[in-house]
Order: C-alpha cells, then sequence, then structure tokens
C-alpha cells in the first residue's frame, strides 16, 4: 500500500500529528520535498517533539524513514535535529534513516541570500522562512548545486565548491555588497556536518522499488499545503517546491508508482503563517482568540500565525488538486469555546460571489462571504463518534459536503490516542 498524506490549505494542518499516528502500519515513511522550513510537531508517549527535515516515522520504532531526492537538506540543521531526537530518546542509525544521495544540499550562502532578499524587498517581502530554500531549488534548477552523493567524494570537491564560489559572488559581492562567499569556509562546513551522515547516504530508489514490490506499506509525507505549491498556491508566495500528492513518487524517486490513496490533512478552521493572500482572515480580539486557543505559531519560525474560519472555497480547491480518497480533520477541539462557529462559504470579488477559487490578482480582492454554525462544547474526551454532540456530528457533515470528501479521522487532542474514527 502507497499512501500520502498532505496538507490541503497553507500548511500548518497537523500532518506530522496524523503521520505518527498513521505510521504504526506502515514500514516506511519518505519525505519527498522541501526543506527544514516547516515544522511537524508531534506529541506522544515520548514527549513533544519537532520535525524540519527527518520525517514523522522517525519516532516509530522498527520504521525505516527515507529523505527522498526531491527534498533539500542543510546538513548543519539536520546534525541539530538528529541530536534533539536523539537527547529524547528516538534513535537515529542507518537502519533507521536513509538519504538519497540525489537530495540537493542547502548550503550556507544559500541562507545568507535568502535573508539577504528578504530584507532588500523590506514591505515588499514574500514571508520567507530564511532557510534558503527558494535559492538553494532555483540553483537546482539551474544545475549549480552538491547533492548529498558528494559527500562520500568530499576531497575531490574543492575545484567544483571554488567554482560555485566565484559564480555566487556575482551575487553576494558584486551584487548584494555582502562579504564574499569563500570557498574554505564551505568546505570546512561540509567535512564538519556532511561526514556524519556518509554511513546514511544510499541510492534509495533501490531501496524503496525493492521495497514496494515486496508488498512493504510506504506512507509518503508532504510538507505544507496544496496553497503553497509552486505551480498550484498562492504565486508568489509559495514554496519552491512540489507540495501535491501525485509529486510523491517522483520526489521520493519512484516514478513508475502510483499511489493507492491520499490521506488530506485539514483544520477545522484555517490558519497560515507568511504573506499572501488568506480570505477569511480574522483580525483583532477574534483573531487573538482563536489563535491562542489552537497555539498557532509555526513550529519552523515561532512566528504568529494568521487565523480565520474554515474556509471551504479554498479547501474544496485543496482536496481536487491534492486528489485526497479520506480527509483527516485537526484541532477541531479548538473550537470549543465558540457558541457560534463562523464558517467561510464563499468570496466575494467585484461585487460576484465566487465559490471556485481563484487565482492572480483576483484572489488578493476576494472578501469572505461568512455563515454561522452553532457551536459543539468541550469535545477534547470523546474518542468515539457516538460520543460526539450533535452539534459537532452536523459541523463534520457540512465541512465533508462541501470539501466533497470522506472525513475518516477527528483529531479533539495533540495526545496519540487524542482522535475519533468517523467511517
Amino acid at each position: 500500500m502507497l499512501t500520502a498524506i498532505v496538507g490541503i490549505n497553507w500548511g500548518d494542518e497537523g500532518k506530522g500529528r496524523m503521520v505518527d499516528l498513521l505510521s504504526e502500519r506502515y514500514d516506511v515513511v519518505v519525505r519527498y520535498q522541501g526543506g527544514n522550513n516547516a515544522g511537524h510537531t508531534v506529541v506522544n508517549d515520548k514527549g513533544k517533539f519537532i520535525l524540519n527535515l527527518l520525517p514523522s516515522g522517525i519516532l516509530r520504532d522498527g520504521t525505516v524513514n527515507v529523505l527522498g531526492p526531491g527534498m533539500v537538506v542543510d546538513l548543519e540543521h539536520l546534525c541539530q535535529e538528529a541530536e534533539r531526537l536523539r537527547r529524547g530518546g528516538i534513535a537515529i542509525t542507518p537502519e533507521t534513516l536513509r538519504i538519497s544521495d540525489r537530495a540537493t544540499i542547502c548550503l550556507p550562502y544559500h541562507k545568507l541570500l535568502d535573508c539577504l532578499e528578504e530584507d532588500r524587498l523590506a514591505g515588499k517581502k514574500f514571508g520567507s522562512t530564511r532557510r534558503g530554500i527558494a535559492p538553494v531549488y532555483a540553483d537546482k534548477y539551474m544545475k549549480k548545486t552538491l547533492r548529498m552523493g558528494d559527500l562520500r567524494d568530499l576531497d575531490q570537491l574543492e575545484g567544483r565548491v571554488a567554482d560555485l564560489a566565484e559564480w555566487k559572488n556575482l551575487t553576494v559581492e558584486r551584487g548584494y555588497g555582502h562579504e564574499a562567499v569563500r570557498p574554505e569556509e564551505i568546505l570546512a562546513w561540509l567535512r564538519e556536518f556532511g561526514t556524519p551522515w556518509l554511513d546514511y547516504i544510499s541510492d534509495t530508489s533501490l531501496y524503496l522499488n525493492d521495497a514496494a514490490g515486496s508488498g512493504k506499506s510506504i506512507l509518503f509525507e508532504a510538507q505544507l499545503g496544496v496553497l503553497r505549491d509552486i505551480d498550484f498556491g498562492i504565486f508568489p508566495y509559495t514554496s519552491s517546491s512540489s507540495t501535491i500528492a501525485a509529486y510523491a513518487p517522483i520526489g521520493a524517486g519512484i516514478p513508475a508508482w502510483k499511489l493507492d490513496g491520499t490521506t488530506g490533512i485539514m483544520k477545522a478552521y484555517s490558519s497560515c503563517v507568511g504573506e499572501g493572500p488568506f480570505t477569511c482572515e480574522f483580525f483583532g480580539e477574534e483573531a487573538d482568540r482563536l489563535r491562542e486557543a489552537g497555539g498557532e505559531y509555526g513550529a519552523a519560525t515561532g512566528r504568529p500565525r494568521r487565523v480565520g474560519g474554515f474556509d471551504m472555497v479554498a479547501s474544496r480547491y485543496g482536496v481536487a488538486m491534492q486528489g485526497a480518497t479520506e480527509i483527516a480533520l485537526t484541532k477541531m477541539d479548538v473550537l470549543g469555546y465558540l457558541e457560534k462557529i463562523p464558517v467561510c462559504t464563499a468570496y466575494e470579488i467585484d461585487g460576484q460571489r465566487v465559490t471556485d477559487f481563484p487565482s492572480g490578482l483576483r484572489l488578493e480582492r476576494a472578501k469572505p462571504v461568512y455563515e454561522t454554525l452553532p457551536g459543539f462544547g468541550d469535545i477534547s474526551k470523546c474518542r468515539k463518534k457516538t460520543e460526539l454532540p450533535k452539534a459537532a456530528l452536523d459541523y463534520i457533515a457540512c465541512l465533508e459536503e462541501a470539501v466533497r470528501c470522506p472525513i475518516k479521522y477527528v483529531s479533539v487532542g495533540a495526545e496519540r490516542d487524542a482522535y475519533i474514527e468517523m467511517l
């Protein structure tokens, strides 16, 4: 069985929590795109963990985890993240983690360029995480990067690194007026943070093809959501990789295999980190109460998330783009404090009511059309569908009808057992 777990909206939907829950049923968990520019927060019997690069399956004993060729890997961050998990009692060994030799290395100057450009943009910034993701993906497609497999030949990289530094300084030094990138510093960084991973690097495509062919179950873990996808998101306020399920076998390195199913992760309300149009956004006290109730602060950056009511227009679009076969609805318990729950049922653009998700400048002109549904109180102790109050069941049914996909799981808390299986 090959299944993708993907975000339906702007990211931060709670994918890590669901991967941790469902990974018990899978032999392998694969990250197939992105880098350390988003965080998956997981709370389990071992503690609370924030994962940026490592798949959430790393928290499950006996699960093999893979960083696929579609990823960009900051070696320094990977070392720090692994060390935090090891201190928490998580085993990270070549038996539990495999890294594709084709994955791209995110170098220190990629992060530098990210920061320099965001500073230059000032009030027009894209809301980057400043972790080098856009610069490294840009370099990847210009074929001017290093890959994880190159770490096995570090002693032969001096000339190549010097060429990369010379080219990059055309921008860093002559463009931004910053101190030049020094090739000897890059090589030292690669030795310090790359050498610990040599035993983990392999042709993961061979491993995954063999695993799929022998009937092992594989879970593909996405980062962010549809609306941050480079092609289908709220461009240009997107990530620089493909966050959709259809890309999972490609980014994982086994493009000939097809998914058996896609679990879309969707919050019971809306949240968004970063810049760009967010039609359903709340402001003032209404936003503050929801943000505090949901603990809505970015796992990777700590930034306060923008929040709003559930967006039927964006969510229906996200479900369609992901080809979701089932939905996991997260953080429904957060809405327990509301007597009436606002839901965005349509947009108004230039005086017209719109129910299909727009793009470009039309999206930026969109205004929310809100309706309210009855509140349902505290559901955090519920563990069965029959324990949910009628108003909660009605809310779930309304969302299910709006996005045209069955809701299989409902999360009512951060703990592993705090969920309800609906189907």
